[in-house]
Order: structure tokens, then sequence, then C-alpha cells
């Protein structure tokens, strides 16, 4: 370990920049952040550092460096284009038992700056030791992503109970355990959502009950987007991970699951077509008696839990039994579909508004209104209506949409081998019947889909596509 890793409370402290340009106001920054009073001395000043020195005790010197201005300093930082100068700074720092730092010279550096993540009270250095500071910058990138804001005011109200917890429960590990369920329970939960009032309600009759070992259940009702595991939400990747159990559809993707906590008890209860693996009311009450347990569970769903989802179903039967529930929304398969396909479901002389549609017809009679999806600059969507496909294309025309209106197929879409299969009204069945795309697959009606070819990005399916398309024209041919 070349440099070991501290924390200081400089509030209050004076420390020496030298140097005035963007380099030095970014030290200056993370100094002021800490609450430290800054000389500066340059010969010039950005404006935004100036303006950054507005402490009665901060002040800017413009002139030369010189080594009495170490005087009284807690640090010095060295942030110029002058080596020469740097050099002086370090060996008359070190004369003085200056701590200092000369920007992107290590060698003269007795302290270094990490990359920061800055949920304070918490805080979170990272560094290379001035080897790769990029690394570093790129590892912060990460933990900025998976640690959220709410963090923040989650050690905020911590602080401002602890005195409390401590007088409450004399024994460590009492308190050891108390925080643990308070950290990873519904307190927590409430803060992370924004409902700091009820937090602090729930933590101060927590303390007042003085319980150590229950923690209430939860359920989270999370969508898991169309397949890709990129395009998860942070916070539903947050709350997979903390879930004691996880129910998972049939849509949810296996990179998907392997994001879930490893010791997470993973239970199916997906629908296909025609087999249910366990009925609406099953999981419902599945969802009711693991809560009730006091285990918090993840209900993992393909795409949006409220889009085509039965969520609400979920919820509902979660409030009548008084079960505490968050829903964190997903990427719906439209929306991932269409993008990943390159078919936007609006553009300007396309298409001005967008339906979506269940195409799974109740018995395969159950009439839609298709008065409804058959106006001009008009996009439709179907979901799970691959099945459906000859009777929806039929319904459009016998209502009124042209016959020669795209079509497109996006059969696994943001998977590596998701395809798509364009036709019209007219021919999709017929293509569809040929070409065999598998479900899961989402059908777009709408000129839209004439863009496919020029913005189809998205692996090799542009390729693979009109390829696909190509070959099925060759078939007919052959055969004809």
């Amino acid at each position: 370990m070349d440099f070991l890793p501290l924390f200081f409370n400089l509030k209050g402290r004076q420390a020496l920049l030298v140097g005035g340009g963007d380099v030095a106001l970014r030290k200056a920054r993370l100094l002021k952040r800490a609450g430290v009073s800054l000389t500066v001395v340059s010969h010039a000043v950005v404006d935004e550092l100036r303006l950054m020195l507005r402490d009665p005790d901060d002040q800017v010197v413009i002139g030369e460096y010189n080594p009495a201005l170490l005087d009284g300093k807690c640090l010095v930082i060295a942030a110029t284009d002058d080596n020469a100068l740097h050099e002086r700074i370090h060996f008359d720092a070190i004369d003085q038992n200056v701590p200092v730092n000369v920007v992107d010279t290590p060698a003269l550096c007795t302290f270094i700056f990490p990359a920061i993540v800055d949920r304070s009270p918490i805080v979170i250095g990272i560094s290379s030791g001035g080897e790769s500071p990029v690394l570093a910058r790129l590892l912060r990138a990460r933990l900025e992503t998976l640690i959220p804001s709410g963090y923040s005011r989650l050690g905020g109200l911590a602080a401002r109970f602890r005195s409390q917890v401590k007088a409450r429960f004399s024994s460590l590990n009492d308190r050891r355990r108390f925080w643990e369920n308070v950290l990873e329970g519904q307190i927590a939960e409430k803060v992370f959502s924004g409902r700091n009032d009820e937090a602090e309600a729930h933590l101060k009759k927590a303390i007042e009950q003085g319980d150590t070992g229950h923690r209430s259940g939860e359920v989270y009702l999370v969508g898991a987007g169309p397949g890709d595991p990129e395009l998860l939400t942070f916070k539903a990747l947050r709350l997979m991970q903390q879930a004691d159990v996880v129910f998972y559809d049939n849509l949810v993707s296996t990179e998907v699951l392997d994001l879930c906590r490893r010791d997470a008890d993973l239970v199916y209860v997906g629908k296909r077509r025609d087999n249910h693996a366990v009925p609406q009311e099953g999981i419902n009450q599945l969802l009711v008696e693991h809560a009730q347990q006091g285990k918090r569970v993840v209900r993992l769903k393909g795409g949006d839990p409220f889009i085509f989802g039965r969520g609400g179903e979920e919820l509902e039967e979660l409030k009548a039994h008084g079960i505490p529930f968050q829903v964190v929304p997903g990427i719906t398969a439209a929306s991932a579909c269409s993008t990943y396909a390159g078919i936007p479901l609006t553009h300007r002389g396309y298409a001005q508004s967008v339906k979506f549609v269940t195409g799974q017809l109740k018995n395969r009679q159950q009439a839609l209104e298709y008065a409804e999806l058959v106006h001009p600059n008009q996009t439709v969507v179907f979901y799970m209506g691959l099945h459906t496909l000859p009777v929806l294309a039929q319904g459009l025309i016998d209502h009124g949409k042209p016959s020669d209106t795209p079509v497109a197929i996006v059969s696994k879409g943001t998977a590596p081998d998701q395809k798509v299969l364009t036709g019209t009204l007219a021919n999709i069945a017929e293509r569809q019947a040929e070409a065999k795309l598998e479900a899961p697959a989402l059908i777009i009606v709408g000129e839209v889909v004439n863009l496919h070819e020029q913005l189809a990005w998205f692996g090799d399916q542009a390729e693979g596509a009109e390829n696909l398309t190509h070959a099925l024209g060759m078939l007919r041919n052959t055969q004809n």
C-alpha cells in the first residue's frame, strides 16, 4: 500500500492552492465542499474560482508563490504548468511538515486526491496511488450506479438517532442487529423512495419497541425489461440483490435472473400460452404468504408490471392484506423491441400516436375495438399476438386499414438472437407461417415499419432481417 487511505475533518482549516486555472478550480471545488478556507496564489485566477472564494477567510494573492504562504496551512496543492515551481513547493512543504499534492506528479505528492463517491455522510474514496487515475474514475462511475443518492439521506437519519439507539440498547450485538434490520428493511426503502417522514416515524417506533429480531416483509414488484440485463434500472438491480425470494415470469431472461442475490430462492410462476405454472390467484397468495413470513419478496416480471403484466391485481391483493410494497417500472417490450429493431414508434410524417394492444384473444374470438386501431398516422403494437396474427391482420383490413400497411414481427427482442420479419397486412401471416419466428414476439403495424431497414442497428439483425425477407420471397418464387 503506497498511500494510507484516511478521512480528515478540515472544516475551518486553512489550505494553500498555487495556481488559478481550470485544474486549480477542480481542486478548489473539492476543498470548499469539505469546508476548507482557501488561499489562492497565482498571476491570474479564472472568474469561477474567484466567485467560489466567498468566505471571509478565503483570499486571492495575485503574484508569486513564496514559502511564507505555507505558514499555518494544513495542506498545499500545486496546480500550475511550471515543473520547477512544483519541485520548490514540494521541498518547501516537506521542510515545514505540510502535506503536499502536486497535480499529475505522484512522485512529488505526500497525499493524493481519490476518485470520490459522495453520499455524505457516507463517502467512498477510490485510489490507484496516482498510477491510473482514469481507472479510478471508471470504478467510481461503477459505484455511482450501484449506490443510490438515498444513502445520503439514510446515513443522515441514522446519525440523528444514533445516540437514542445507543441509550435504548446497552448491548453492542443488540445495536448491531437493530441497525442491520433498519438499514436493510422497510425504513431504508422508505428513505430510498422519498418517504422520509414515514421512515423517521417508523424508526422512532422501532426504538421505542426495542425489537432487534423481527423484520417485517415487503414486496417489490419489479419490471425486468425485455431481456437485455443492461436495460434494468438501478433500483431494480438493488432490490433484486437484496431479495430473500424471487417469483419470476416466463419472459424474464436467464441473464436477468443471474443478477438476483445468489442465495435467494428463485420460484418460477410463469405463464405460457394455455399453460400457467401457477394460476394468478395462486401467485397473489404466494406473495402475501412470504411477505407475512418477514421476507423481502421480489415479483419479477418481463417488461413493465403495469403493461399487460397483471401487476395491478397483485397489488390489490397485497393492499387488502396490509402488505407494504413498491413498484419499479421496467422498459416495456413495445419500446425496447421497436428500438432494437430500428423502428421508431412515432416519427414526423409517419405516426403521431401509438396504441398498445393485447393480441391474446379470449377463446381466439374476442373482438377488438378495431375502429380505434385503423386511424391513419398511428402505430399499433400487439403484445402476445403471434398465434392470432391471421385474425388480427384480417380484422384490421376488414375495418378499413389498407392491406399494404407495413407490419413487422420482432422475435426475442433485445436478445442476441433477435429476429425481425417485415411484410404487410396482406402477407405477414403467410410470411410468418414460412419463417416460424418464435415467441416472445411483438407485432408492429404502421408506416414507421418502413424505417426499419434504414435505422436497424442492433447486432447483425439489420442484415439478417433483410436476408430473411429476401429468402422468403425467393422461396415463394421457386414454389410458383
